[in-house]
């Protein structure tokens, strides 16, 4: 399935465009524009983990573990058929 996809203009300078040249040339993309498409969608890929990252860097562990264990015993208790079948293997 093709995706919509726009129409841009660039500027690169000239030292890059001939660097793209070669990997076109050498087939390693089928042109200029697969080539710029794969170069941008692998640097938001590594801004967005990089942000996941620096964010996961603000959290503070002991709090976070303190609200996953909260309510954890009174859900136990309310659950009880459910969680002995799972401790036997039967879920």
């Amino acid at each position: 399935m093709k995706r919509a996809a726009s129409k841009i203009a660039i500027t690169l300078d000239n030292n890059m465009l001939k660097r793209l040249d070669i990997l076109v040339k050498s087939k390693f993309f089928p042109n200029r524009s697969r080539a710029i498409q794969e170069a941008v969608a692998e640097k938001l890929t590594r801004l967005e983990k990089s942000r996941l990252a620096q964010e996961c860097a603000k959290l503070d562990p002991d709090f976070e573990q303190s609200l996953a264990e909260e309510g954890s015993s009174s859900e136990l208790e309310q659950w009880p058929e459910y969680w002995g079948a799972i401790f036997i293997g039967l879920i």
